[in-house]
């Protein structure tokens, strides 16, 4: 069942998305400022790796995948020290426009005795302007001749505006390249089109307006949302209750989540839409590389802040995770039955 890892290296995957630098303060806890009720946090050193749309990228290329990475930078340090970062990785950092009035989204975290103390965010979230979505597609348009599958990876950073989406949706489908979205707008019908969008449950919730107190049932949500996007299959990441699969005319396809021991949840979804991309591009059906991205984001959580996998990882997880069928047509744990045909 481990064998299409092995096509991981023949992939090429055109990601378009809110690039962002992650940057880890390490340090030590040992007393309380005299100054203010917080702790005091001595520091032993600093690291700095790929975060939001260019995580996406990092996931793909340790997996053996190649990588074209489409965003928007600063025109900053730390849009250099991102596109190093990028580099090391064998990531190209060229493609990435830099936009003069905007910083590059960084997101600084104060880490003590493996735990995180606080979060810094360095960031605009406005909407690219008309001339930079025309660079944007304009660029997205030149390398998708060469490439097996796209990410369209949306943080609300301003990357990802509806002009953007919809028009790398339009040409993707055009030149018969799938889609996958990671989302974070509440209107979903700019997605629409793509192969299939990926939101966490909380994300769903919102797109669909419904109340986050209620009953959390993802097969009702579905039903709505599958409306919107037209086609377009709908996966939702729950956390611990694992991930489901709409599609329409279809039975729910529901995976238990595979994780053994949960120490940090950043970036466990990056990792899920890469493995779920690469998958799709080297020819898995949607369920197989769906039971693919769930044992990935399985093993990443296990990991301490933004983290990638390597193949051999998955490799050794896959197998196990393959004999564990999904619970296809079978009621989901707190909910109600969904079949998509009434979607």
């Amino acid at each position: 069942m481990s064998d299409f890892i092995e096509r991981f290296g023949r992939q090429r995957v055109l990601i378009l998305g809110d690039v962002m630098l992650d940057e880890y303060v390490w340090g030590d806890v040992r007393r309380i400022s005299p100054e203010a009720p917080v702790p005091v946090v001595e520091v032993r050193r600093r690291t700095s790796r790929p975060g939001g749309a260019a995580n996406v990228a990092a996931n793909v290329a340790g997996l053996g995948g190649s990588v074209c990475l489409i965003g928007l930078t600063g025109a900053d340090p730390e849009g250099g020290r991102l596109r190093l970062e990028l580099e090391a990785l064998g990531i190209p950092g060229d493609v990435l426009i830099a936009d003069p009035s905007r910083p590059t989204t960084t997101k600084t975290r104060i880490m003590a005795h493996q735990q995180q103390v606080a979060r810094l965010d360095a960031e605009v979230r406005e909407p690219a302007s008309a001339e930079l979505e025309s660079a944007v597609l304009g660029c997205f348009e030149e390398q998708l001749g060469r490439s097996g599958i796209c990410i369209l990876s949306d943080y609300q950073k301003g990357t990802i505006t509806g002009r953007i989406a919809q028009g790398a949706i339009e040409r993707a489908r055009a030149a018969g390249v799938p889609v996958v979205v990671d989302p974070k707008s509440r209107d979903f019908s700019l997605y629409r089109g793509s192969t299939v969008v990926t939101p966490n449950l909380a994300e769903a919730e919102r797109a669909a307006n419904r109340d986050l107190n209620g009953s959390r049932d993802p097969a009702a949500i579905a039903r709505g949302l599958l409306r919107v996007l037209d086609g377009t299959a709908l996966l939702i990441t729950r956390g611990a209750d694992g991930m489901s699969l709409f599609r329409r005319g279809l039975p729910p396809a529901h995976f238990p989540a595979e994780a053994r021991h949960v120490f940090d949840v950043t970036g466990a979804g990056d990792t899920a839409v890469g493995v779920l991309a690469l998958g799709l591009a080297s020819g898995l059906p949607l369920e197989e590389a769906t039971r693919a991205a769930n044992a990935a984001a399985g093993l990443v959580v296990g990991k301490v802040g933004t983290a990638t996998l390597t193949a051999d990882e998955l490799r050794a997880v896959f197998p196990a995770a393959a004999q564990r069928r999904p619970g296809v047509g079978s009621r989901l744990p707190g909910t109600t039955s969904c079949s998509a045909s009434s979607a």
